[in-house]
């Protein structure tokens, strides 16, 4: 496991993809996951930067976890920011174009339909937002 203690700010996320990025290529995974995870860790952390603190800087762990035995990566987002459950938002209507959809929603979606698996919970105080894709 591995972790990467930042600061929620956009100007961070280099930071934050380069540290999942090195993991899965420790992980041996294949490109086209990788790039699959990376936009799913952009789009979520993105959204933590930007919602969870209402304007101010708070901080953001990501847990990297690589299980070899069932060949998939786990990884967590936690914040202390405003709690808020991504999973509880309803989907967007994509059959609707652009112009006719509501604003928002869509990255987390993409994130959805592209990962194996997404958890949330809150406990103590933190969001945890868990990722999990099979490599």
């Amino acid at each position: 496991m591995e972790r990467l203690d930042i600061d929620a700010k956009v100007e961070n996320l280099q930071e934050v993809t380069d540290f999942v990025e090195a993991n899965l290529e420790k992980a041996d995974c294949p490109m086209k996951t990788q790039m699959q995870i990376v936009v799913a860790v952009e789009e979520i952390f993105v959204n933590i930067a930007s919602y969870a603190y209402e304007g101010k800087v708070g901080r953001a762990c990501v847990v990297f976890e690589y299980f070899e035995n069932g060949n998939y990566v786990d990884i967590t987002f936690e914040d202390t920011g405003i709690p808020y459950n991504p999973l509880e938002k309803e989907d967007p209507d994509i059959t609707l174009s652009a112009e006719q959809r509501a604003i928002g929603g869509l990255g987390i979606y993409m994130v959805k339909k592209s990962m194996d698996d997404m958890r949330y919970r809150y406990e103590d105080g933190k969001n945890i937002l868990t990722i999990e894709k099979k490599l």
